[in-house]
């Protein structure tokens, strides 16, 4: 059974120093605990909200506001006590470890596999050798296979791919370590990938760890998941935490720099209270085979897609399906040796983040699946919520902004008053709160990086941390508007039944030039131009508090095309601006892949490889 004691309660692996039955019960109090801490807040949020709204009555239009504070206030409070929580286990507490013994030998047959569909073979190769090069240096390679799991469509890419498989195999000592196969029809995308695998070599293996194809993992790493495996029998998948790999591109830069803090202390959080029914996130993982092929199998949803048919974000799903069966699912909030690449431009990080959300709101169909635990019907639900919050948080806008500018501009009736908001300084109040709890998962990643010397000269020290949360934090306030209008009408589509496809994401990215940017976010600068002109003219002391969604929507293009730009992302490389640690001490794995801060090395030389580790 795994440790459930202290800072080690947040992640997966652990020894066996308590019964079942005391781990459950403790779960439970942390559960009840959640519960009550996040309805009150929620609760007491909402009920200040209709005092700020009502306080001279509640018109139709408060009402619509109301209901959309309400359901966007959930997934935000969540976050704060996630980060709360974490910053105490992490700071207080001493923060997580690994708890069990990192020299445990491994006696189980894994497999590493690494789906592709139409990426690019150099880059799905220089990542799948680096994970060998770094297994082989931990003397345990004897345990693992890795697999070139190809969906690719484009022959020319598959060619490619063929060439560079049997260079890289030919230079090894161990070939058969080594496999690529390509399937000719990739029917069910990466799950059907994985299923077709399993269904092929299966029976050869215990254990499968999961890779995308901008996936890095150290071999420190993956033997850590395999422990946990090996540690706990009813282990059915460790999920570990997986940070950015330094970026040149000042999106990416910048993003990663944020979620490292954020999600840092948020997945420590949420570990502590999930327990044995963590998420698992599809990649940078480990899946017990066993149990996995025997109940795991995705449903079919009815009706037609794209709400209907073949369920395309798999992973959650697969996390609630391997705890209906009794496994556990846990995650280890641990920085070191897990990493991907993060999308390089506004335009693909859109893109990628409505095929999740198409993804997540299948769940609608899930819901009401026989057997499912009450936590693994609530985390289904939050996904939903995830991106549902965007047309809600929306909603309340276009709410104020229909009050503001069909409101009386009489006396007295200016600012906040104007919104129907008519207790203005109650009205501030609640708004600096939710700010608050908005920003809490980077402000206490923040914290904690702040708090400790070691860390702070990690990230290049003080004033770069301080710099980058910074710019972060101008960062993500400019992109949310963007995002929740993508997010609006892309929700909109889906109920209207358009589809989205499911192409090979773009890693690289380009600069983006003035034309491409309009025409992807034109309703955006629409939203924001009638939003400015509607309030300048009908209710001017209004302007200030809407300018941060203003600003997002009508500078969304000249955003999107300066956060694509080398010549920003050169200067920021030079600057050390949102520069994460691997990027100013790289570990060897980050060396080996290049990243995209310096050329890449020939990842199909063994013997180069070798040199560069040794160095």
């Amino acid at each position: 059974m795994i440790e459930d004691s202290g800072p080690v309660a947040a992640h997966a692996a652990a020894a066996p120093v308590e019964s079942g039955r005391l781990e459950t019960e403790r779960l439970s109090v942390r559960r009840r605990l959640m519960l009550v801490l996040v309805l009150a807040s929620v609760v007491g949020l909402v009920a200040t909200m209709a005092r700020v709204l009502g306080a001279d009555g509640l018109s139709a239009a408060d009402i619509g506001m109301l209901i959309c504070f309400a359901f966007t206030t959930p997934w935000v409070v969540i976050g704060f006590f996630n980060a709360v929580i974490g910053f105490l286990l992490r700071t207080v507490a001493g923060g997580p470890s690994a708890g069990i013994a990192d020299t445990a030998p491994i006696t189980r047959r894994v497999a590493v596999v690494m789906p592709a569909h139409n990426e690019r073979p150099e880059r799905v190769f220089r990542h799948l050798a680096t994970v060998y090069q770094s297994l082989k240096a931990t003397g345990e390679a004897d345990a693992f296979e890795l697999f070139m799991l190809s969906d690719t469509t484009d022959p020319a890419i598959a060619a490619e791919e063929e060439e560079r498989f049997a260079a890289w195999q030919a230079t090894e000592t161990s070939p058969w370590r080594l496999h690529y196969r390509r399937r000719t029809r990739n029917t069910g995308h990466k799950v059907g990938n994985l299923r077709e695998f399993l269904d092929q070599h299966g029976d050869a293996f215990d254990y499968m760890v999961v890779l995308d194809a901008d996936s890095v993992m150290s071999g420190a790493a993956i033997l850590r998941l395999v422990r946990a495996m090996q540690a706990d029998p009813r282990l059915g998948i460790a999920q570990h935490l997986t940070v950015g790999l330094p970026a040149r591109s000042p999106f990416a830069r910048i993003f990663q720099f944020g979620m490292r803090h954020g999600m840092r202390s948020y997945a420590t959080g949420a570990a502590w209270w999930q327990g044995d029914e963590g998420p698992y996130w599809g990649h940078n993982a480990i899946v017990r085979i066993a149990p996995y092929r025997a109940h795991c199998a995705l449903p079919t949803l009815p009706g037609r897609p794209p709400l209907g048919g073949e369920v395309l974000s798999h992973d959650q799903v697969e996390a609630t399906l391997m705890r209906r069966a009794g496994y556990d699912v846990r995650v280890l909030p641990l920085e070191d040796g897990s990493f991907e690449e993060n999308p390089p431009t506004l335009p693909a990080f859109a893109v990628r983040d409505l095929r999740w959300c198409n993804g997540n709101m299948q769940y609608l169909g899930l819901l009401g699946l026989p057997g499912l635990r009450p936590l693994g019907r609530l985390q289904l639900a939050l996904a939903i919520l995830m991106y549902l919050g965007s047309p809600f948080w929306l909603g309340f806008l276009c709410f104020a902004f229909y009050q503001a500018v069909t409101a009386s501009t009489g006396a007295g009736q200016d600012g906040l008053a104007v919104a129907g908001i008519a207790d203005p300084a109650l009205g501030l109040g609640l708004f600096i709160c939710m700010m608050v709890l908005v920003l809490s998962p980077v402000l206490f990643g923040l914290a904690e990086v702040l708090a400790s010397r070691q860390r702070r000269q990690a990230y290049g020290g003080t004033g770069p941390v301080l710099a980058g949360t910074l710019t972060q934090v101008v960062f993500s306030s400019l992109m949310a508007p963007t995002m929740a209008v993508a997010h609006t009408i892309f929700i909109v589509g889906l109920a209207l039944g358009r589809r989205i496809r499911w192409e090979a994401q773009d890693r690289d990215g380009h600069v983006l030039g003035f034309g491409e940017a309009l025409r992807g976010l034109w309703p955006q600068c629409l939203l924001g131009t009638v939003w400015t002109v509607g309030l300048a003219w009908q209710a001017p002391g209004l302007l200030p508090w809407a300018l941060p969604v203003l600003f997002g929507l009508l500078g969304a293009v000249p955003f999107a095309m300066a956060t694509s730009s080398p010549a920003l992302g050169r200067w920021m490389v030079r600057a050390g601006l949102c520069a994460v640690p691997e990027e100013l001490s790289p570990p060897p794995e980050v060396r080996l892949v290049g990243a995209d801060l310096a050329p890449a090395p020939a990842p199909l030389d063994a013997a180069a490889l070798d040199t560069k580790a040794a160095a």
